[in-house]
C-alpha cells in the first residue's frame, strides 16, 4: 500500500494534521464544537492517522491517555516517539516501510500490535510487552522458524499472524509454531485444532522440554534476585527509620515499610504460584511421556509374548505329530532304537500320549502367561511410582517454599516491630 505514495510528498505529524484527525473521527456535532472551541488532547483516547503519507512519527507526546493509535498505510520507516503513550493498548503500524522492531519499551499495556506488511526480518526488542495478546507480523521478511521462539515470553499471546513470510514455506511451519507456542488459539486466522496441537507436541518435545526447563530456572533465578533486591531495600529503609530525625517521620516510615513487606509477601507468593503452575505443566508433560514409554514397552512385550505362544503352539503340534508316529511304530515294532522306560510307559495308547503332550503344552502356556503378567504388572507399578514421585516432589517443594516465604516475611515483620523509636520528650 505504501508504494502508492511514492510520488506524493511525505508528511509530518503536525498540529494541523492532528486537529483534523480528531475532528474527522468525532460525530459531526461534536466535531464542529471541537473545531470551534478546541479540544484537550489529554482527553483523546483514540487517534486515526492512517492513509496520510506520514514518513516520521512525531508530535504525539501530548496524548497522555491515548489507548488506540492507527498509523497504518503510511511510509513510516522507523518506530519512534511513542514513549509517552504509556496507556496504549492497541497499535496499528501495518502497511509501512519499517525494517526493525524498536521503540516499544514503554508500551507495557499493549495488547494488540499489528506490523503487517512491512520489511521486518527479525522479531526482537519486545520484551516489555508482557500483556500482548494479538500480534500480526505477516507479509514481512521473516525467514527462520527459530524467530518464533522469541514469542514464548508472551504468556498471554493467543492470536498470531505470520502468513506471507518466507518461513511459512517450511513444510514443518505450522507444527513448529504450535509446539513452541502451546497457548496459541489462532494461527494465521485459523483455530489451532487439538489434533494439530497433539502432533506438534510429540514431534518437537525434544526441543520444547529443554526450553521449558530453562524458562522455569530463569523464573526461579528472577524470583531470587527480586527477593534479594527487596531485602536490600528493606534493610536500607530500616536504617532510615533508625536515622529519622523525628518520631512522626519514623512512625510514618514504619507504616510505609509494613505495607512494603505486605507487597513483598504478595509478590513472592505470586512468583511461587507462577513457578508451581509451570512445573505442574512440565510434570503433566513428563507424565504423558512416561505413559508413552510404558505403552510402547507394553506393546513390545505383548508382541513378543504372542510370538512365544505361536512358537509353543507350533512346537506342540510338531511334538504331538512325532509322538503319535512313534506310538504307531512302537505298536508295529518298527522303532530303530530302544526308548527309555519312562517314555515307553507313555506309549500305551493314543489317548495317554495325547493327554501327556496336551498337559505339557498347557503348563508351558501358563508359564508364558505368568511371565507376561509379571512384566506388565511391574511396568504399571514403575509408571505409577515414577509419576507419583514427580508430583509428590513438587508438592513438597511448593510447601517448603511457601513455608520459607512465610518465615522470611515473619522475620522481616518481627525485625521491623522490634525497632525502638524514641518518643519525643515534653
Amino acid at each position: 500500500m505504501s508504494q502508492l505514495y511514492n510520488s506524493i510528498e511525505p508528511n509530518i505529524i503536525d498540529d494541523e494534521m492532528v486537529q483534523k484527525a480528531i475532528e474527522e473521527q468525532c460525530p459531526e456535532d461534536i466535531g464542529k464544537l471541537a473545531k470551534r472551541e478546541g479540544i484537550n488532547l489529554k482527553d483523546v483516547t483514540e487517534l486515526q492517522l492512517g492513509f496520510r503519507n506520514i514518513l516520521q512519527i512525531d508530535n504525539l507526546w501530548q496524548f497522555e491517555n491515548l489507548t488506540k493509535l492507527q498509523l497504518d498505510n503510511n511510509i513510516i520507516e522507523k518506530i519512534e516517539a511513542l514513549e509517552s503513550l504509556v496507556h496504549l493498548v492497541w497499535l496499528d503500524l501495518s502497511f509501512n516501510n519499517i525494517e526493525v522492531i524498536e521503540g516499544l519499551d514503554t508500551l507495557v499495556k499493549l495488547q494488540d500490535l499489528s506490523l503487517y506488511n512491512n520489511r521486518i526480518s527479525k522479531i526482537e526488542h519486545m520484551d516489555t510487552l508482557q500483556e500482548l495478546q494479538i500480534f500480526s507480523i505477516g507479509k514481512n521478511n521473516l525467514t527462520t522458524l527459530e524467530d518464533v521462539i522469541y514469542l514464548r515470553r508472551f504468556k498471554n499471546l493467543r492470536t498470531l499472524n505470520l502468513t506471507g513470510n518466507p518461513l511459512c514455506h517450511d513444510e514443518q511451519y505450522t507444527l513448529f509454531v504450535v509446539a513452541h507456542l502451546p497457548d496459541l488459539v489462532y494461527l494465521d486466522f485459523k483455530l489451532v485444532s487439538d489434533t494439530t496441537r497433539e502432533v506438534a507436541v510429540l514431534k518437537y518435545q525434544d526441543l520444547t522440554e529443554p526450553l521449558e526447563r530453562e524458562e522455569a530456572q530463569a523464573l526461579a533465578q528472577l524470583e531470587e534476585k527480586q527477593a534479594k533486591q527487596k531485602e536490600l531495600e528493606y534493610h536500607k529503609r530500616l536504617d532510615e527509620i533508625h536515622s529519622a530525625s523525628s518520631y512522626d517521620i519514623a512512625e510514618s516510615k514504619r507504616a510505609e515499610y509494613k505495607e512494603d513487606i505486605l507487597q513483598l509477601s504478595e509478590a513472592l507468593m505470586t512468583l511461587e504460584m507462577l513457578i508451581a503452575d509451570q512445573l505442574e505443566e512440565l510434570i503433566k508433560d513428563f507424565k504423558g511421556n512416561i505413559a508413552v514409554i510404558a505403552s510402547t514397552f507394553i506393546e513390545n512385550v505383548k508382541g513378543m509374548m504372542t510370538q512365544c505362544r505361536d512358537l509353543e503352539n507350533r512346537h506342540h503340534e510338531k511334538l504331538l505329530e512325532i509322538s503319535i508316529t512313534t506310538l504307531e511304530k512302537s505298536v508295529k515294532n518298527q522303532l530303530d532304537e530302544d526308548l527309555p522306560a519312562d517314555v515307553r510307559m507313555l506309549l500305551v495308547d493314543k489317548n495317554t500320549i495325547v493327554n501327556a503332550v496336551n498337559a505339557s503344552h498347557g503348563i508351558r502356556l501358563l508359564k508364558i502367561a505368568k511371565r507376561e503378567s509379571d512384566i506388565l504388572s511391574n511396568t504399571y507399578r514403575w509408571q505409577a511410582s515414577v509419576t507419583e514421585k514427580a508430583f509428590q516432589n513438587e508438592i513438597d517443594r511448593n510447601r517448603d517454599r511457601v513455608r520459607e516465604i512465610v518465615q522470611y516475611i515473619d522475620n522481616l515483620q518481627e525485625e521491623l516491630d522490634n525497632i525502638e523509636i524514641l518518643e519525643p520528650t515534653e
